[in-house]
């Protein structure tokens, strides 16, 4: 940086300054802002107790009922009205995985919990939990509206105290009789080592039984997915819905962008349908395909108990002849080497938001496969990044090699720049631009030459951009000081709401932010000195260290790992800058290129046809005059 660039960043930050003092409030304007304060924490708040009392509502809705409107619902039921009756209790099926509660009413998952995980403050991880769940089964039987979810199932006692899956597949029977012996059951299955629950919807005697559309009953599906981060707009910025369309490719909702709802109608077949977290998923599936499907994510207010609600209309399958539907659910980790191996053919392994085009083929292809053969022999995570920074760094050191040589030949002939420009007033920008370009002409170096490597080095930045913030082998895992790489680092924090910084900087200081940021500043002062010069590229040199530290605020609510990543990335771009100072002799790269300056340079048969038009061309004009 030079004294002209010095001196305008301090004539800013004065600026800045000198109008903070001037325009700082009064008590009365402080009184106001602090009021403006109470008044946005209240109305969060309100919002929060707001999608609270809707819960809550829904599941005083569901859980009961008066009688008069038991006995007309029960009228209305037909050979189904007794079961509008009954007393609600959960039972559970778990193996060593996780946890299935099962609701008497409605028969539904009612909450799962993971065993091997936690939330960040410590609490057991639940997906999803009360009443306000809803899977229930929507179809017509003998001209009756029959919605499973608000129907009292019976359940053998034999269930009260629990089903634990050990060594072989064990199944929870939720059955829904009629009053003339035929009747419905979910079956759900849970096998050993498995966050796959099998669900068997089976139709024993039951005739007669048509759905809103020709071939499918409807199947609703809803929950409220809950916090369990500890940034949450950055779990916000991960939690969306993802669908896959037969024999198509991944779809999902932008989880940022719009507040308000989104919905898709999916009017052909889907394979399955998809809540995910930015760790965690719960997904429905089927073994050939549903027939339709309309899905919505509705966003919960910010630092609320919730991220997002999720709610599909599902087609299920259904001729009359049909006895059982099977479906199939999936409760677990957004772990790309999990869901791979069991699920490559559904692509459920897509859900792991690793980017698209070639930033996915790397992170798929090489990035995370070269992470995990480090973990079989390296526990420590914070190593692992080392060791993976510093293999991508060698990868790409040849074109980091040709980088710092085109700036060493930039360097060498920046004093013929100096020497030719200074003969041209300063006000004529474009003549000192010209003959900066044609001394680089002469001497065969291009201003871009550095540029190239760096852009071809892009996708690998990107790359890992998209893969710490998703990877789930990184939760909770502590490193120095930050206790966990998959969210930010802290060394300060605050809890007062400051306007527009807490925005966009958060209430923290992130330390791994703050050394990417210092090294960005140092490795760029030390490599631009030659390319950026006044006549070559004015007001470039400000713009450049303007660029990290917005980036600063921009990632200081990201996931630690990848602002150590970036840092461990600069420390060693400067460490091979310096060998390469050691290796390559700068007077030895002047005398190559004064020799390729006094060469005489042979005309391409392209720029000889120019030439040879133009000498017609004048001499044409010669004889019209």
């Amino acid at each position: 940086m030079d004294r002209n660039s010095i001196l305008g960043i301090v004539i800013i930050a004065a600026i800045f300054i000198v109008f903070g003092v001037i325009n700082k409030p009064s008590q009365e304007e402080q009184a106001r802002i602090k009021r403006q304060q109470d008044s946005i924490a209240t109305l969060r708040q309100q919002q929060e107790a707001e999608v609270n009392k809707q819960i809550k509502e829904l599941e005083k809705t569901r859980a009961a009922t008066d009688s008069l409107a038991r006995i007309n619902k029960a009228e209305k039921l037909g050979d189904f009205g007794q079961t509008v009756y009954g007393e609600n209790e959960f039972y559970t099926i778990e193996n060593d995985l996780l946890v299935l509660k099962v609701s008497k009413r409605g028969g539904r998952p009612y909450s799962v919990m993971l065993k091997e995980y936690r939330t960040y403050d410590s609490l057991p991880l639940v997906l999803f939990d009360g009443d306000s769940t809803v899977f229930g089964l929507n179809f017509y039987k003998q001209n009756h509206a029959i919605s499973t979810n608000d129907l009292f199932f019976n359940v053998d006692s034999s269930y009260s105290e629990g089903i634990i899956v050990s060594d072989k597949p064990e199944s929870l029977i939720m059955r829904l009789p009629s009053e003339t012996g035929e009747y419905m059951e979910f079956v759900y299955t849970l096998s050993p080592g498995l966050y796959e629950v099998d669900v068997d919807i089976n139709f024993v005697g039951m005739d007669g039984i048509t759905g809103s559309m020709p071939n499918a009953l409807d199947l609703q599906w809803e929950i409220f997915s809950p916090r369990h981060e500890k940034g949450w707009k950055n779990e916000s910025n991960y939690t969306t819905l993802y669908y896959k369309p037969f024999n198509e490719d991944v779809d999902f909702f932008r989880a940022q962008g719009s507040k308000g709802p989104k919905e898709e109608d999916i009017p052909t077949k889907v394979e399955w349908i998809g809540y995910k977290g930015q760790f965690f998923a719960s997904v429905i599936m089927s073994e050939k395909a549903f027939e339709n499907a309309r899905v919505q994510s509705i966003n919960m207010p910010e630092e609320g108990k919730y991220i997002k609600q999720f709610k599909s209309e599902i087609g299920l399958p259904f001729v009359p002849e049909t006895k059982t539907i099977p479906v199939k659910f999936y409760f677990g980790p957004n772990k790309f080497k999990l869901l791979k191996k069991q699920y490559d053919e559904k692509k459920l392994h897509d859900m792991v938001s690793v980017g698209r085009g070639i930033i996915k083929w790397i992170n798929q292809g090489l990035i995370i496969n070269l992470f995990n053969w480090l973990h079989k022999g390296i526990a420590n995570y914070g190593l692992i990044i080392l060791i993976l920074t510093l293999i991508i760094k060698i990868m790409l050191l040849p074109l980091t090699f040709r980088s710092y040589i085109s700036q060493a030949k930039m360097r060498v002939v920046k004093p013929m720049v100096d020497e030719a420009t200074s003969k041209i007033p300063k006000d004529k920008a474009v003549e000192r631009q010209q003959a900066t370009m044609a001394i680089y002409k002469k001497v065969g170096v291009s201003p871009m030459g550095g540029c190239l490597p760096m852009v071809l080095q892009m996708p690998i930045l990107f790359a890992m951009f998209r893969f710490f913030p998703t990877s789930i082998e990184l939760r909770q895992q502590s490193f120095l000081w930050a206790t966990d790489l998959s969210t930010y680092d802290s060394i300060f924090e605050w809890s007062q709401q400051i306007p527009i910084l807490s925005n966009i900087y958060g209430n923290h200081i992130s330390l791994f932010t703050i050394l990417m940021t210092v090294t960005t500043l140092i490795t760029m002062k030390t490599n631009s000195s030659a390319q950026m010069n006044d006549q070559g590229m004015p007001g470039m040199k400000t713009m450049m260290y303007i660029m990290p530290v917005t980036f600063m605020f921009v990632l200081n609510n990201f996931s630690a790992a990848l602002t150590y990543y970036y840092f461990l990335a600069n420390l060693i771009t400067f460490g091979q800058n310096y060998l390469f100072k050691l290796f390559v002799n700068e007077d030895e790269v002047l005398k190559k290129l004064q020799a390729k300056k006094a060469k005489p340079k042979k005309k391409s048969k392209w720029q000889q046809r120019i030439e040879d038009m133009q000498k017609m061309q004048q001499q044409q004009i010669k004889k019209r005059r």
